[in-house]
């Protein structure tokens, strides 16, 4: 039996420190609906925008990505959202002015026509995007997950028929807050704002929770004792 790591906190809320129930969860490949997931780690981010620290992803090629996000986080439907790519894909994706890279968010660059097909929820009504290019020197958690996501979305082009596919090296990215309230800063905060959050805002990825000795519940903590796949634990 494959063991991981994942622990229930609250009715319907879960938490985990394992990359391949992420990736199972934003891409539905568990055959459950598309989930959104809060990443946390590292220190908290100073600035406009969120990172890969303290952000809420979701998979950007579901056609209600926007509708589904702005339902979570109470936000009016103009506001455009971001994404965050692989660098290496940057070009592929959109024109990058001339650009080397865009590692903050800063700013709004036109989209190719794969992006505006593929993941329409990002793209504003200019036909731009505000994207974050993300290479593992910067972020290896961040890229990690991003390199999975993209992995596992060119399997499941793959599975369909479509061997010359592009895959997506992209994730929906938005800072990790609802409507009225700071961004998240510890993972108590994060907890707290997940409970209070609608589906399907329903898990936490806290990749580096033992590199951060964050003050976790004893029964969250990863053990070297094997854990089953199911295994749960309530407050």
């Amino acid at each position: 039996m494959e063991l991981i790591m994942k622990y229930q906190f609250a009715e319907n809320k879960w938490i985990t420190d394992e990359l391949e129930v992420v990736i199972e969860k934003l891409t539905g490949a568990d055959n459950t609906p598309e989930k959104c997931v809060g990443l946390f780690q590292g220190a908290s981010e100073i600035g406009p925008r969120a990172l890969g620290n303290r952000s809420l992803l979701f998979n950007p090629t579901n056609p209600y990505a926007k509708n589904i996000m702005n339902n979570i986080k109470k936000r009016e439907p103009y506001r455009p959202f971001a994404g965050s790519i692989m660098l290496e894909h940057a070009d592929t994706w959109f024109d990058m002015c001339g650009l080397k890279d865009s590692p903050w968010m800063t700013y709004a660059i036109p989209a190719k026509q794969l992006a505006k097909e593929t993941i329409p929820a990002i793209i504003h009504v200019d036909g731009s995007c505000r994207i974050q290019t993300v290479t593992k020197e910067q972020n290896e958690h961040y890229y990690n997950l991003i390199e999975a996501f993209h992995k596992k979305m060119l399997e499941a082009e793959q599975e369909d028929g479509v061997l010359d596919g592009h895959g997506c090296p992209i994730v929906f990215n938005t800072s990790f807050n609802l409507k009225g309230e700071a961004i998240v800063e510890t993972l108590e905060d994060a907890l707290d704002t997940c409970k209070s959050s609608s589906a399907p805002f329903d898990w936490l990825y806290v990749p580096t929770w033992e590199d951060d000795e964050l003050d976790l519940p004893e029964e969250w903590v990863p053990s070297t004792k094997p854990v089953e796949i199911s295994a749960v634990a309530h407050d």
